[in-house]
């Protein structure tokens, strides 16, 4: 696994925000944290298979397979760790005689008010650092906050936007297109809260588009018994929270809420008292459901 601290790794180059080998034990486990509907998982998981089983054996002309998965979706649902999280399992699904290779790309790093810069910083990064990754060994490359890159060009004005940000996204599409055609063991995912935002060619070449909802009633109670469960592990009286009927009404109140928001519920529920601050075994449904009740009023 390389560090992003550790100088003269692919964390030095321009936009890749992490690079490691995979499986990697804690992105695993955000896939089990990440707590969506399972079919959703079971697509993703097929479709990541696929790219690695059968796309490199299909002519591009008849079945235009790009290697681009894209997951949509309000903030706080839990996209990008479901990316990571999906990235190890796929690398735990495939057999390869060369262990996977992962890059997280920080979009907004290639982003430069410069003339010709961000389309500099895109030819490089896709072009040189993935091409030659992909080119070695299997690689799977999450590119979170995807709009940035490949912003919708028919919504960008000339007048407020550099011709830079229009060139960047000719050259995410271009460079897709030649990844595509020549590494057929590469795999891209990408994330957007707005995919109102993401230029229409790049929608075309993802092989899917999958929505992560806000999380339903069942959902929400997952959500929010998992996290009182993990206390638990601590303090073990707590468990007793989840068979009381204020749990419950705590777990209605959260509908509408991503699950980022629930998980923090717990947190603010033990402030609610200091007494449960110094001793968070003391915690009670009541906390959470006054903690829930105390978020959805400072949202409006």
């Amino acid at each position: 696994m390389t560090s992003a601290n550790q100088p003269g790794t692919l964390t030095d180059a321009q936009g890749v925000l992490d690079a490691r080998e995979l499986p990697s034990p804690e992105f695993s486990a955000l896939w089990e944290a990440v707590l969506v509907p399972r079919d959703l998982k079971d697509r993703l998981i097929s479709q990541a298979i696929l790219n690695f089983t059968l796309r490199g054996r299909l002519d591009r002309a008849t079945v235009p397979l790009h290697g681009v998965i894209l997951l949509v979706g309000p903030p706080g649902t839990g996209k990008t760790s479901l990316a990571r999280g999906l990235a190890s399992r796929t690398a735990e699904s495939v057999e390869s005689e060369r262990p996977f290779r992962y890059i997280e790309v920080e979009p907004h790093a290639l982003a430069s008010a410069a003339l010709g810069r961000s389309q500099q910083a895109v030819r490089q990064l896709l072009g040189s650092v993935i091409a030659e990754q992909a080119a070695a060994a299997p690689l799977i490359v999450v590119l979170d906050e995807v709009e940035t890159l490949a912003a919708d060009r028919t919504k960008l004005s000339m007048e407020t936007n550099p011709i830079d940000v229009h060139r960047a996204t000719d050259a995410v599409l271009a460079q897709l297109d030649h990844l595509a055609a020549r590494y057929p063991n590469l795999l891209f995912i990408a994330t957007s809260n707005f995919p109102d935002a993401i230029d229409e060619a790049f929608l075309s070449r993802a092989d899917s588009i999958e929505v992560v909802p806000l999380p339903d009633d069942d959902g929400c109670r997952r959500i929010l018994a998992d996290t009182v469960l993990a206390l638990a592990a601590l303090y073990p009286e707590v468990a007793g929270i989840l068979d009381d009927p204020v749990f419950d009404e705590a777990c209605r109140q959260c509908r509408g809420m991503d699950g980022r928001r629930i998980r923090k519920v717990l947190v603010s529920a033990c402030t609610q008292d200091k007494h449960v601050a110094i001793a968070p075994g003391k915690l009670t449904a009541a906390h959470l459901l006054a903690a829930v009740r105390a978020l959805r009023h400072s949202a409006g």
